[in-house]
């Protein structure tokens, strides 16, 4: 067994010279193992939004990303429904100091707050509210569905 590192952003020429070998083993265990079709499209299922309520994605997750945030704060924390409706969450996890910047040498998505969301079959199943920040990331809080917790989202998104 070999191991390599792969540089993959910005992409190095090992990981170009290998993309569409790890491409197909990528999409075989997705059928093997998820038994997702082998025309499923392969539209990435983790987005990054911007916690903006200017923002189209933002916008139209809000009521999805909030829905779960209930879900998993009466079930995990044992929260009432009165301790996570819309105005807490929005308090809790939308409204941020943070002013959105976008930098000529900073990452393509800019500095501030966002809400790194894991989408799977088209529902919202985790989503990670993270800052991003000149020198590093910092991991504001994350919440899933409990239905998934065997997925150990917790652990994937600190990795990721």
């Amino acid at each position: 067994l070999k191991v390599r590192v792969v540089r993959s952003s910005p992409p190095s020429s090992q990981f170009k010279a290998t993309f569409q070998e790890s491409y197909q083993v990528y999409k075989r265990y997705q059928m093997v193992i998820h038994k997702d079709p082998p025309d499923k499209p392969t539209i990435s299922q983790v987005r990054l939004v911007p916690v903006s309520f200017e923002d189209p994605q933002f916008k139209s997750s809000f009521n999805q990303s909030a829905t779960l945030f209930a879900k998993y704060q009466m079930s995990v924390h044992k929260d009432t429904p009165s301790d996570c409706g819309e105005n807490e969450f929005t308090r809790f996890l939308c409204d941020s100091p943070l002013e959105a910047e976008h930098a000529p040498n900073g990452p393509e998505c800019g500095y501030g707050s966002f809400h790194q969301q894991y989408w799977l079959d088209g529902k919202i199943i985790a989503v990670g509210v993270i800052d991003i920040l000149p020198y590093c990331v910092s991991s504001v809080y994350l919440y899933y569905d409990p239905d998934f917790a065997f997925l150990s989202l917790g652990v994937y998104s600190a990795l990721r």
